[in-house]
């Protein structure tokens, strides 16, 4: 096996979570993958997105979603063309940047088609990389959406500590197989291209394209 991130075969270590699920850890890029034989099928996949109580009418979302907004902010400009990567059945980050003066177009491969043939002054990604199944190509298919010098926005938890993860809440949920590390986002960096201009140091993470 090979880590899904940086292709690694060596110093994997394998561990588990609080749902049983087998878990692989690189010690090359500090991606923890969850075993593909766990992955969900397709339909699976998707009932489970079709329980999130996606929507601008929900306030707690919107607040949730603001936490990856706020901090773009002062990276944006009017002129900008943006684009929701997994937007969800419920489209609701690009109407929040609409309402401040934004456009930012929708994608989601389970819900929204796009035909994904032009790049972007921005893409944002809340919530949707730990969804990855591998997590090399879709970043590259991200880097190649933006245009140079365009701003990708991460949402995603970060796992601290390995001795902590198997009881970690956020493998609870079936549908998120990869894990991320502040140290794996330093690979994203030197690997993919990309400079780190803001990091809250737990769920949001603002990079470059160089």
């Amino acid at each position: 096996m090979r880590c899904r991130l940086c292709q690694s075969k060596d110093g994997l270590l394998a561990g588990c979570s609080v749902d049983d699920r087998a878990y692989f850890a690189c010690k090359n890029c500090y991606l923890i993958s969850a075993d593909k034989k766990h992955f969900l099928g397709r339909d699976k996949e998707k009932e489970r997105y079709l329980t999130h109580q996606n929507g601008i009418q929900y306030e707690g979302y919107v607040k949730f979603l603001h936490r990856a907004i706020d901090p773009a902010l002062e990276f944006l400009k009017k002129e900008m063309l943006g684009l929701d990567y997994g937007c969800g059945h419920v489209p609701t980050l690009s109407k929040l940047l609409a309402m401040k003066g934004f456009k930012c177009e929708d994608y989601d491969p389970f819900f929204v088609g796009h035909k994904l043939d032009k790049t972007f002054d921005f893409i944002f990604t809340t919530e949707v990389f730990e969804h990855f199944f591998y997590p090399d190509s879709e970043i590259k298919k991200i880097k190649a959406l933006l245009k140079e010098k365009g701003l990708l926005v991460v949402m995603t938890e970060r796992w601290r500590n390995l001795d902590q993860f198997s009881q970690w809440s956020y493998t609870r949920d079936l549908s998120h197989v990869s894990f991320f590390h502040s140290k794996t986002f330093g690979y994203i960096c030197n690997n993919f291209g990309f400079s780190r201009i803001f990091d809250d140091d737990n769920r949001v993470i603002i990079l470059r394209n160089n």
